[in-house]
């Protein structure tokens, strides 16, 4: 065929091909409108709230405050909305109803206009009246819906009522007040009162599209007009476009019909994401015969959203997600927050180098979101739906989780999550559910939502425990929940993004361990960097989200503390955890990989990590030998190079510190180039021994150490005849404890106030045979056989001139098997001695100075009588390392692993120190009214059952093994 024929069939083609085409759309659209048809569904108003209205001095009315409240026929009483009941003393069982009610009084100026109400949140089902007249029904939680009340109005003395059910449908469906471990009920987000025009904006969605080398854009706004009175002549919208107080765009339209479709072209627009998240404000005005009666303003950001192969690009660059899951919770005031902890959330996690939050699982507030688009982080905003056909909900024991009677609920929470967050730069994903499996019913739902937001990619968390999507959904991002080491080379084979929805679930549920020794916590950070290190090697994974955010746990008004407990990097009092330095480490943008001394210039080998920034935007700070030099760096984003610093003098010690373009520090690496030199010591300490009958004495210097034949342990230690040490190194095994306290729930296990901390003893020894003991030249040596209950071993007591002891040991089990979470020497020493002090190679090269890990530091015990984990409804005033309880401070009784030394004081200056080789750990505690010493050679991360590797590394028995180990210490 020449090429002319093939023109002319190609021209002749076209017409079918668009009406090909067009049959499809139209398709597709029945499809969607008979979906929405069949289940009664409608996608609701949600009106951009004004900023002025033509002849009204305040448009918008808060009716936050104190209302009225009545559970059935009971008394009013006084509640603060919003807020949950339960949180604020009133229980509201399944089939009660909680009566709200407050005044209304309208302004003047508002007469002839049209007046609405917003409820940001209502758990979970809602009946609104205004003046007894019913405006509108909403079922569902943690989603806006507004109605028009102008008629319902009176001139003054109006009196608006919610009536509100808890534990309905929605709550079911989302698993609400199950996961909450409490009755989740009431106005949980704020309500407002608006007046708008007769011929009014109803809607504005705003969508960003770049060009093909992303440099120009258009500003694509759809806006939707209503009007009471059918009067649309003469109107015109007006929107105008702002960088700061500059205008740099206004365009002006006339309104034909109900829908105005708009696109504005901007020449090089700051791209708007989380290194850099630019804002622009776009100003929309409604004209009526050339006045502005309507006028709204927004912040937009320019960014478009695409998946390309198996990776998620944002404005052309490819993104990979580092961040948290995100409860709304407060201990006091449970899942409704103030606008001040809204920002304060995303600051945290800003700081910790997170650029991800995951609404778990429920849509955010505005105001959370809107501090996501001003500090910059990625939003993966989640429908209120959790756990269908999951069997930790019992309901699906009784119910279908395909059952069509469902999919209006389903769709609703879809629909009304994009409605309401749709024009948040920052909300990159939509989430049509948590953990659930994938049926028919979702695929709808899935239909509805592409058509609805052809501008972001889905996410579904399916049910999957141990493997990728094992249910046949068919969302665009695949999604992992608790991957070991292994899963980020396994999203290699996987043919979509991959996101990890929850990984590297910090302990929790071993509660009474974490009591016990807070140590743990700090023993989770350095898998956490290896694991991310490994996520972000992989192309196909996405990234993931931290389980969890926040400490979930509500202290309620009777006295008791529910929730799922002490998961989070931050606790509920916003306080960080030694896991929030941990996780800052972990998602650094900047990977110091290492820092050479050469001749004349010290070379830094680097990795940029940041998706979008190259490191000459930031600012870099070196501080050699205590001056301080600005470094700079053209490393791109992504890639790996060089940082060299001329230096003509010897270094001793560099800190390299790394900030952001908001001034935070994103990154600081300490390094030491001295030569270490260990000091000797002097052998003047005189040795000798003595015995009787029942014991040994050896004497060194002015100590002595008193020995029993019969169970060969040392019974007393005394420095110019006072005690020291009232028990000498025993060896003990500490086992794992992944106990919560006992009490268990169908969703798993929920937290509790009365838990107590773990008692650890020795090794009970039945007798001690073939003891011996030898003063040579150089020191007195004891040689010990032991059988113990469980097995038996030797021990080896050496006394040297220069003031050490040294114990080892080699014990052999022969019965039982032990789990061991720690095993070494356990000393035993007055209370007195109550001031600990360490040096230690941690897992960092700094650390901030209140955190139970840093390197060197002093801690007190300051032991607390408590009634359980936390003292209910006390706001701590310090920080997470001086909470205390029976045991001592959390920085007194943690462990502090990979020591050079510890020493404890006692209050007289009486000082024992234990020397090591960095391969054992320190941890101190009271017990029984002493300061209980553990030297451990061996310890892991803790028994959290949620933990897969690398967390879980490390576990052995210790069935079959020789144990062996050595403490060296001194005393002055």
């Amino acid at each position: 065929m020449n090429q002319d024929k093939m023109k002319t069939l190609v021209k002749n083609l076209i017409p079918f091909y668009l009406l090909f085409l067009g049959c499809n759309c139209i398709q597709a659209q029945l499809s969607l409108n008979t979906v929405l048809t069949e289940t009664k569904v409608e996608t609701p108003r949600i009106s951009p709230i004004p900023q002025e209205v033509e002849g009204i001095k305040n448009p918008v009315i808060s009716l936050n405050g104190t209302w009225k409240v009545a559970i059935g026929q009971g008394v009013e009483k006084s509640i603060q909305v919003p807020g949950e009941l339960v949180m604020q003393g009133f229980d509201l069982n399944i089939g009660e109803t909680a009566h709200y009610k407050t005044k209304v009084e309208i302004p003047k100026d508002w007469t002839n206009k049209r007046i609405f109400i917003r409820f940001d949140a209502v758990s979970s089902h809602a009946l609104v009246k205004v003046n007894n007249s019913t405006v509108v029904e909403h079922e569902g939680s943690f989603v806006p819906f507004e109605t028009e009340i102008t008629e319902a109005l009176k001139q003054n003395d109006n009196q608006l009522q919610v009536d509100v059910q808890a534990n309905t449908i929605s709550d079911i469906l989302a698993s609400t007040s199950q996961y909450a471990a409490h009755t989740v009920a009431g106005i949980l987000r704020k309500v407002t009162l608006f007046v708008l025009p007769k011929t009014n904006i109803s809607d504005i969605t705003i969508n960003t599209v770049f060009d093909k080398k992303f440099r120009n854009a258009n500003l694509n706004i759809e806006t939707k007009i209503e009007s009471s009175n059918n009067d649309s002549q003469g109107i015109q919208l007006r929107y105008s476009l702002f960088s700061g107080k500059k205008q740099l765009q206004q365009k002006t339209v006339s309104v034909n019909s109900s829908l105005s479709k708009v696109s504005i072209a901007v020449k090089k627009p700051y791209q708007w994401n989380p290194e850099s998240p630019y804002l622009y404000e776009l100003s929309t005005e409604l004209i009526k015969n050339g006045k502005a009666i309507q006028t709204n303003k927004q912040k937009i950001g320019f960014r478009q959203v695409a998946i390309k192969g198996s990776q998620v690009y944002v404005n052309g660059k490819a993104i990979k997600l580092r961040g948290v899951n995100r409860h709304s919770i407060h201990p006091l005031t449970g899942r409704s927050l103030s606008p001040t902890l809204e920002r304060l959330d995303a600051e945290l996690f800003k700081k910790a180098n997170c650029n991800f939050i995951r609404t778990s699982h429920y849509p955010p507030s505005e105001e959370f979101l809107k501090a996501a688009d001003s500090l910059g982080l990625f939003i993966e905003s989640e429908a209120a739906l959790a756990w269908i056909g999951h069997p930790a909900a019992a309901i699906w024991g009784k119910w279908d989780y395909k059952n069509e009677r469902l999919l209006p609920y389903m769709l609703k929470a879809n629909i009304e999550n994009i409605e309401a967050n749709k024009n948040h730069p920052s909300v990159i994903i939509w989430s049509l559910g948590n953990e659930s499996l994938w049926s028919p019913l979702w695929n709808k739902v899935k239909s509805v939502v592409k058509h609805i937001d052809t501008t972001r990619p889905l996410a579904f968390h399916d049910q999957i425990w141990g493997e990728f999507n094992n249910n046949g959904s068919t969302s665009d991002i695949a999604n992992f929940h608790y991957p070991d080491i292994n899963g980020p080379a396994r999203t290699d084979t996987i043919n979509k993004p991959v996101l990890f929805g929850e990984f590297a679930h910090l302990s929790t549920y071993n509660r009474r361990e974490l009591l016990t020794d807070p140590g743990i916590r700090d023993a989770y950070n350095a898998p956490l960097v290896a694991f991310y290190d490994s996520i972000y090697k992989h192309p196909n994974n996405l990234g993931g989200a931290i389980w969890s955010g926040i400490d979930d746990t509500f202290h309620l008004p009777n006295g008791k503390i529910a929730g799922y407990g002490p998961w989070g990097p931050i606790d509920g009092w916003r306080r960080p955890k030694p896991e929030y330095f941990g996780m800052k480490k972990a998602f650094s943008p900047i990977k110091i990989k290492e820092a050479k001394q050469l001749k004349g210039k010290l070379r830094i080998k680097v990795e940029n990590r940041y998706d979008f920034t190259a490191l000459s935007a930031i600012k870099i700070k070196a501080e050699i030998n205590g001056e301080i030099r600005k470094i700079h760096s053209k490393i791109l984003p992504r890639q790996e190079g060089y940082i060299t610093i001329p230096s003509k003098k010897k270094v001793d010690h560099l800190k390299l510190t790394f900030y952001n373009a908001n001034g935070l520090i994103v990154e600081q690496e300490c390094f030491d180039f001295t030569e270490k030199v260990v000091p000797g010591l002097e052998n003047n300490k005189q040795l000798s021994y003595s015995e009787n009958k029942a014991s040994y004495l050896i004497k060194q210097g002015n100590v002595t150490y008193r020995v029993s034949k019969i169970n060969g342990t040392i019974v007393s230690v005394k420095k110019e005849n006072k005690s020291v040490l009232t028990q000498g190194p025993r060896f003990t095994v500490v086992a794992m404890n992944s106990e919560d306290g006992g009490k268990g729930s169908i969703a798993g296990e929920t937290y509790q106030r009365h838990i107590e901390p773990i008692q650890s003893f020795p090794w009970p020894v039945k007798y001690a045979s073939n003891i011996t003991i030898e003063k040579t030249a150089d020191d007195i040596q004891m040689t010990i056989e032991l059988t113990f209950k469980k097995g038996k071993g030797k021990l080896w007591y050496i006394f040297k001139p220069n003031g050490q002891f040294v114990t080892k040991y080699e014990i052999e089990q022969t019965t039982g098997e032990d789990s061991p979470y720690q095993y070494g020497l356990m000393l035993q020493l007055p209370k007195t001695f109550e001031n600990l002090s360490w040096k230690r190679k941690g897992d960092f090269s700094s650390y901030p100075q209140d955190h139970i890990g840093r390197n060197q530091g002093t801690a007190k015990l300051n032991a607390k009588v408590t009634t359980g984990v936390e003292p209910w409804r006390e706001q701590p005033n310090h920080a997470w390392k001086d909470d205390a309880n029976e045991l001592g401070s959390n920085d007194f009784k943690s462990t502090k692993r990979n020591i050079y030394q510890a020493s404890l004081t006692a209050d007289n200056g009486t000082k024992i120190t234990v020397l090591s080789n960095t391969k054992q750990g320190s941890r101190t505690w009271l017990q029984e009214e002493h300061i209980n010493w553990l030297i451990s050679d061996y310890s892991n991360n803790g028994s959290e059952p949620f933990y897969d590797t690398p967390h879980s590394n490390g576990r052995i028995t210790t069935k079959d093994k020789v144990l062996k180990g050595t403490l060296i210490l001194s005393i002055e």
